[in-house]
């Protein structure tokens, strides 16, 4: 997976097209991942004895990885993302230019 937790990325489709946040969970095996402040849902809890009141909790739900795009630091576009292989091991590049993520 290209994606990383912790990278800045921007989702390039659907409902929340054009936000941008930081990855802050990544699921390989299902392709998905959960960016902060993007795709938020309410979850409403009952009241218990422990809180009576009840409360309204924001849960981040996972979006597909091919939704997102990786926001290159220097130009703040969103970019794609390669590998190279060295002696040292592979590293993530950037497409266009080449550099070292």
């Amino acid at each position: 997976m290209k994606i990383k937790k912790g990278d800045k990325v921007r989702v390039i489709s659907g409902g929340e097209k054009g936000k941008e946040g930081i990855v802050q969970a990544v699921y390989p095996k299902i392709n998905k991942v959960v960016v902060e402040n993007v795709n938020v849902h309410k979850r409403h809890k009952k009241p218990t004895q422990q809180t009576p009141e009840g409360s309204v909790l924001d849960i981040y739900v996972p979006i597909d990885a091919s939704k997102v795009a990786l926001i290159d630091p220097k130009s703040k576009k969103p970019v794609k993302v390669g590998y190279k292989v060295t002696k040292e091991g592979k590293t993530r590049i950037i497409k266009k230019t080449g550099e070292k993520i």
